[in-house]
């Protein structure tokens, strides 16, 4: 086809082409005014289905408080605690303690006490089996020294404080505190065993006083204003004298289980 032949069919087929189309818009973006965002968004919440909302009146409002007072305190307080016990390290005999404490809190963490303890001489029933043993099959004397008594004054420090959640929404407090401080205990030295009951030198010697040093902690479990029981561990040194001449260090560790009373009430 020659180049004048194909721009004559152009030509012609402009016109029926131009007939054929569809009207379309002067401005195919449209004049039309746009709408603004805030406008579509009060459409479609028009067009949502209304909710009723319960009336605030109807709900149940609860107060959460952030300061809440303390259901238990010790300062300004006195804590009465009897006691029982016994030494665990001890070798060669059984020894149960029976006694009391009473402490006064300063504040809630530091506090002052004193206790005393009392173990019954039960004589050989004392003794445990491996020293019946050796006295009697392999003829050896162990130095066994009863104690009888003691006393201490200690301050206390109580620098960990807790609270635990029971049944019921009950709250459990507890503490776990330390003890130090000094006092007197008095021994008695088992003649039966160190085979000298006819001895006037070991007669004479027999009961002995000695200052202490004590030591040890524990934890206080506290149920209301006024009831708690505590378990502990204490340390009790010494330097005992031994046939009159030689001196011996004693580290007796007991271990004490107490319920406390605390008086006056709470303010």
């Amino acid at each position: 086809m020659s180049l004048p032949l194909t721009l004559t069919s152009l030509l012609l087929a402009g016109p029926a082409f131009a007939q054929s189309a569809p009207d379309l818009p002067d401005d195919i973006f449209g004049d039309a005014p746009e709408e603004s965002a805030a406008q579509e968004r009060q459409k479609l919440l028009a067009e949502e289905p209304e909710v009723d909302l319960p009336d605030d009146s109807d709900r149940k409002k609860r107060v959460i408080q952030t300061l809440q007072r303390k259901n238990f305190m010790k300062i300004g307080r006195y804590e009465f605690a009897p006691h029982i016990g016994f030494v665990t390290n001890d070798p060669f005999i059984n020894r149960y303690l029976f006694g009391a404490s009473v402490g006064y809190h300063i504040t809630e963490v530091l506090g002052i006490e004193v206790e005393a303890s009392y173990s019954p001489d039960l004589g050989q029933a004392d003794w445990k089996p491996v020293t019946d043993q050796i006295i009697t099959e392999n003829q050896v004397t162990p130095d066994i020294s009863k104690i009888q008594f003691y006393a201490n004054g200690t301050f206390q420090f109580s620098p960990i404080y807790g609270k635990l959640a029971a049944g019921g929404g009950r709250i459990i407090n507890f503490d776990i505190f330390g003890v130090f401080g000094g006092g007197v205990v008095n021994t008695v030295d088992d003649l039966v065993a160190l085979q000298k009951e006819d001895d006037a030198v070991a007669q004479a010697t027999q009961v002995q006083f000695h200052p202490t040093i004590n030591f040890g902690g524990g934890a206080r479990v506290i149920f209301s204003e006024s009831f708690a029981v505590r378990l502990e561990g204490r340390g009790l040194s010494y330097i005992e004298v031994l046939e009159g001449t030689t001196l011996e260090m004693k580290n007796n560790f007991m271990l004490l289980g107490s319920a406390s009373i605390f008086f006056p009430g709470m303010k």
